[in-house]
């Protein structure tokens, strides 16, 4: 699979690793990852080490994944971010949306 997910009861935390390309392509992929799970968690991890590229579909997966943890509230860390993946983020302003490593 390209998305992985894995949750920690002990820190209450999902983690979502993506891999290749995340684009449109894995946009059901990613959503499950965060929608099945049944109990709300506290904070999520996206890893990033794999993945290869991203475009806008994959900042608004994020975005909807943001709205579906609770907004403003929600906790959000997308970690392991190639420096151009961490530029696009930057320049689309997801360093004020989200914790970026």
């Amino acid at each position: 699979m390209a998305v992985e997910s894995n949750f920690s009861r002990e820190k209450n935390e999902l983690t979502i690793k993506v891999r290749g390309r995340f684009d449109f392509g894995k946009h059901q992929e990613f959503r499950d990852a965060y929608e099945r799970q049944s109990t709300p968690t506290a904070s999520v991890v996206i890893d990033l080490q794999g993945a290869t590229y991203l475009d806008s579909s994959a900042l608004g997966m994020l975005l909807l994944l943001r709205d579906h943890q609770g907004g403003d509230q929600s906790r959000i860390s997308v970690i392991n971010t190639s420096t151009d993946v961490r530029k696009i983020l930057a320049i689309s302003n997801f360093n004020k949306l989200f914790e970026i490593s």
